[in-house]
């Protein structure tokens, strides 16, 4: 066998490895006993260590160094890339570290279920404090080893490339241009744009039903995977078995409808990866930033759209059974683009959202360096919202506890969410100007076009270019913030 072919089959075995510790996962947010918790972290971390022994091979190195003599594909060759990247941030972390870190953070990840219901920071600050720790010692390590600072190789790992100095100047400018627009438009919203809350309560077996429907006609393959309740939505499993969640309630149906619309962009995009490349690096998702990116482009850029709505309320009225001004195009159109300063990430809208992103972004690098000691982080979050939206959390649970990704040891994950977005609305702009009626198409239920071109560009890419690259690619030019203000703009000012 060719040093490639090797290396091609070690990675597809790897791949059955961390596909099962997928499923794993998704089992213990969805179906697992409350009481096989403890087992359930030595499992995911026995597969954790094999799947670390096993991509920290010494025969992979020398198969990497053979491979470059080798005549290779521009997919095989970008796959000798993206395995390269892998090893070295594998082989620089020590066995004991992996495993250390993947108990912590499942222990952690229970825990924060029941503390932050009850709002107890305490408990989770025990079993935070340990998680964080082994987080530092991998970044540090890390940085080290790939001459990254700390906190980039954190990046590097959900977003091959992304750095502090790519991200810092998109905030920067988002952080001058988004506080004076929200009080703009919140004004204008209360002079403009009056609306009749939605309040039928839906029960939840019918918002079930509807995000069910919505999500085969966006195109998902419920052949290749399903969909549950979790405390945290999430798409998870793998490649031809995607597993989804939401979370219902009867008040707020358009809360679980949009979450299983963002899911299910997140879906597409895995479903769209192509299928003879599944088991090697370069098939995977192009990083996170792209991956939230169609998860934006659907729940944002499509499903909020007006276009979207004609269509798809006459179906929401039918599944509910409801009807009357409240239920209205117009009103349906201002309820679903509601500016408002609000505690949850997860529910706020897309112009204070990344006000949100943008305050985890700075506490976790202030968590990561020791700066922010983690008995402080109430008083730091609570006061970061004060300063950026001019609102309190009422506690912990609303606060800095609401989020699941610190509890998982997921910090420099939350820049992507902002990314993403500016992403989504650039690719969205494009497939306007490159599809003829895509407008008339949408209006119509006909979703063929747009994924068509989503799947053509992005998806069946994969991990075959950079991010910066995939991006010009489809869209014509790099990454582009303007096009995001301009979206924004346009939507809550009724300006063009």
């Amino acid at each position: 066998m060719s040093a490639y072919a090797q290396l091609a089959a070690h990675f597809h075995a790897l791949s059955a490895i961390e596909g099962a510790s997928a499923i794993l996962g998704w089992d213990y947010e969805v179906m697992m006993p409350s009481g096989a918790a403890e087992i359930r972290a030595e499992q995911l971390a026995a597969l954790a260590g094999i799947a670390h022994a096993k991509l920290t091979e010494p025969a992979i190195g020398e198969w990497l160094a053979q491979a470059a003599d080798e005549s290779l594909t521009e997919w095989q060759a970008a796959n000798i890339r993206e395995m390269k990247r892998e090893y070295a941030h594998a082989t620089a972390l020590p066995a004991d570290l992996v495993e250390a870190l993947t108990r912590a953070t499942t222990a952690c990840e229970h825990v924060w279920r029941s503390a932050r219901a009850e709002n107890d920071f305490a408990r989770f600050q025990q079993y935070f404090e340990p998680v964080l720790a082994l987080v530092r010692e991998a970044a540090v390590i890390k940085g080290e080893a790939l001459g990254l600072h700390p906190y980039d190789a954190l990046l590097d790992s959900y977003d091959p490339g992304m750095r502090r100095a790519i991200i810092d100047p998109v905030f920067d400018d988002l952080q001058a241009f988004l506080p004076p627009f929200i009080e703009q438009v919140i004004a204008y919203q209360a002079a403009h744009k009056p609306f009749t809350p939605l309040a039928d309560a839906i029960p939840i077996a019918k918002q079930e039903a509807l995000g069910r429907q919505m999500m085969q006609l966006l195109g998902f393959d419920f052949t290749q995977g399903r969909i549950d309740i979790s405390a945290h939505p999430f798409c998870g499993g793998v490649p031809g078995d995607i597993r989804l969640t939401t979370r219902y309630r009867e008040s707020a149906f358009t809360e679980s409808l949009y979450g299983v619309l963002h899911e299910t962009g997140h879906a597409l995009y895995e479903m769209g990866l192509p299928a003879e490349w599944r088991n090697q690096p370069v098939g995977r998702a192009r990083g996170m930033s792209l991956h939230e990116s169609q998860s934006l482009l659907v729940e944002m850029q499509l499903c909020r759209g007006r276009d979207f709505l004609h269509f798809a309320l006459p179906l929401m009225r039918e599944a509910f059974g409801t009807a009357g001004a409240t239920w209205d195009e117009e009103n349906m159109a201002r309820s679903l683009t509601r500016v408002e300063r609000s505690l949850i990430r997860v529910n706020a809208d897309e112009a204070t959202y990344p006000l949100h992103v943008m305050l985890r972004y700075r506490l976790e690098q202030a968590l990561l360096s020791g700066d922010l000691p983690v008995a402080d982080l109430p008083a730091a979050w609570d006061d970061g919202m004060q300063a950026a939206l001019g609102i309190r959390p009422d506690c912990v649970g609303n606060g800095c506890m609401q989020d699941v990704h610190w509890p998982g040891g997921s910090i420099g994950y939350f820049p992507t969410y902002t990314l993403g977005a500016i992403t989504a609305a650039q690719l969205f702009d494009a497939a306007r100007r490159v599809i003829p009626d895509l407008s008339a198409h949408i209006r119509k239920g006909n979703f063929v076009p747009l994924f068509g071109w989503l799947r053509e560009q992005v998806h069946s890419r994969a991990s075959l270019h950079s991010t910066p690259d995939l991006i010009t690619q489809a869209t014509g030019q790099p990454l582009n913030v303007a096009i995001y203000k301009a979206h924004l703009t346009q939507r809550y000012l009724d300006q063009p």
